[in-house]
């Protein structure tokens, strides 16, 4: 069974960009939400494996929906990717659930490689600057 990935980015560009380079990957993309509440919605309807999540949201910040997306799915794989490299940002991330951070930015081959580490339960709390 393919691995299911929400995208969730304020950007147009950067979803296209994540969406293409994840499914020419074999990757499932169940979803794109523009903003947080988008986010909150697609995750409960989509249940998905993964979701990259964004730091900066038009009506939330990523770290806010993080914390949604904790309470409902625990479980849930999150890699947050964001150009905001700022270590208290990055650690605030991880310690409030995110699987994995990557900064704006990244390579195809960084993105692959932290969604394949997050998706086989590693626990790569790995920053890539």
């Amino acid at each position: 069974m393919k691995n299911r990935i929400l995208i969730v980015d304020d950007s147009f560009y950067m979803r296209t960009m994540l969406k293409n380079m994840l499914t020419d990957a074999g990757y499932e993309v169940v979803g794109e939400a523009a903003n947080g509440q988008q986010a909150l919605e697609m995750a409960s309807a989509t249940r998905p494996d993964l979701i990259t999540l964004d730091v900066i949201l038009p009506d939330n910040t990523g770290l806010d929906v993080l914390k949604g997306i904790r309470l409902e799915q625990p479980d849930v794989k999150v890699v947050m990717c964001s150009a905001v490299g700022q270590e208290v940002i990055v650690n605030e991330a991880l310690e409030s659930g995110a699987t994995a951070y990557i900064v704006k930015p990244f390579s195809e081959e960084k993105v692959l490689e932290i969604v394949g580490g997050a998706l086989q339960n590693q626990d790569s709390d790995s920053t890539e600057a």
